[in-house]
């Protein structure tokens, strides 16, 4: 199992849904980086469940526990280890169901690739729940790149057919959009928009049922000729996180597939000068050319599908006993992963940009000032 994932700043994710602690390792960061605690408990309470009828009613503290690798409040250089502790666990309710193979989730070929020796609970290792180990290790990587004058800010673009506000094309608004994001944990652009996705998925739950939909990413203050052509491209590095999130199955960058009904004439983003900086007039190719990003703002969406979990009876197998049965599942499950899901993104996001900008510039630029 590959549980690792980066070059020069690496994350190892570890634990499982109802074991004692997940947690991640994250080796390749410099010495002396502020450790802001408050700050990682801000990040973690953005994927936090409230239990709110919007997502699952299992709240976990979520509290951080650094084990290695951080003294007097800085990084030492070496591995940091971080432990999250599972404090509401109730596997009972997946006893009854223990063999009977969930539609949509991993439970198939878990089975076909660990003989049965996987921890079902919860979903073990598959689960969403060892995202939050994800987001400390990215709440790491994303104060390196603040201080920098890196910004990142996701939304939910659209979520059971509702449709956010776009980011906006002005430099001095998307920021502000950004910074209002945020502050947020339901993080759209639009407060009407807003109600009505939180409308749309209390009726789904109240139905059984559950809703998927788009979350979009913009990354400001990403200097030009960061990234390598072809396979540690951006969009390559980034996909690859963005894949790993647990619902996420699809990812565009700039104009995406919308590109595949213009002409290159509409396609291509004229260059021009701006205030002494080479700038494009456009970004529909969401600030990368070649692999290697242009200095424009960085934009990328990930297709979020609706949470497998569902209250209402399914057509499934019994693995055990080889015959046809239905399911109808226990337990505590959110109708839309969007919400909590946007705090990974940005979390897998900084992780991916922190690798690539230590490979063009090297470890001490952690640390630089500017």
């Amino acid at each position: 199992m590959k549980n690792t994932f980066g070059t020069t700043v690496s994350v190892t994710i570890f634990g499982e849904s109802h074991g004692p602690a997940i947690g991640a390792v994250v080796d390749g960061l410099a010495a002396g980086i502020p450790v802001d605690t408050a700050y990682i408990a801000q990040e973690m309470d953005k994927r936090r469940a409230r239990g709110d009828g919007l997502s699952t009613a299992r709240t976990e503290a979520d509290e951080v526990e650094f084990v290695s690798g951080v003294y007097n409040g800085h990084t030492t250089g070496t591995a940091i280890t971080m432990l999250i502790h599972n404090r509401n666990t109730r596997s009972k309710d997946y006893e009854k169901t223990a063999d009977l193979l969930r539609p949509g989730h991993a439970d198939y070929t878990a089975y076909a690739k660990y003989n049965g020796f996987q921890d079902a609970r919860g979903g073990g290792h598959f689960s969403g729940r060892t995202t939050a180990a994800v987001v400390a290790a990215g709440a790491l990587c994303r104060s390196v790149l603040q201080t920098k004058g890196i910004r990142i800010a996701t939304h939910l673009s659209t979520c059971a057919g509702v449709r956010d506000l776009p980011f906006s094309a002005q430099t001095e608004e998307l920021l502000a959009q950004q910074q209002m994001l945020n502050e947020k944990n339901f993080a759209v652009i639009s407060e009407a928009a807003g109600a009505a996705m939180q409308i749309a998925i209390r009726s789904a739950a109240a139905e059984g049922d559950s809703v998927g939909g788009v979350l979009e990413t913009v990354v400001t203050g990403l200097p030009a000729g960061v990234g390598e052509p072809f396979f540690d491209s951006v969009e390559s590095e980034l996909a690859h996180l963005m894949f790993s999130i647990p619902a996420v199955k699809g990812v565009e960058f700039g104009a995406g597939f919308g590109f595949a009904s213009l002409r290159g004439s509409a396609a291509n983003d004229a260059f021009r000068m701006q205030e002494g900086q080479i700038v494009t007039a456009t970004n529909h190719n969401g600030g990368i050319n070649g692999g290697i990003t242009n200095g424009m703002p960085l934009v990328f969406r990930t297709a979020v599908k609706p949470t497998p979990s569902i209250y209402k009876e399914q057509q499934t197998v019994d693995y055990k006993s080889k015959t046809d049965a239905t399911l109808q599942i226990e337990g505590r499950h959110d109708p839309c992963i969007l919400p909590r899901a946007r705090a990974v993104q940005d979390a897998m996001c900084a992780i991916g940009l922190v690798d690539l900008c230590t490979q063009r510039f090297g470890i001490q630029w952690q640390v630089q000032e500017g």
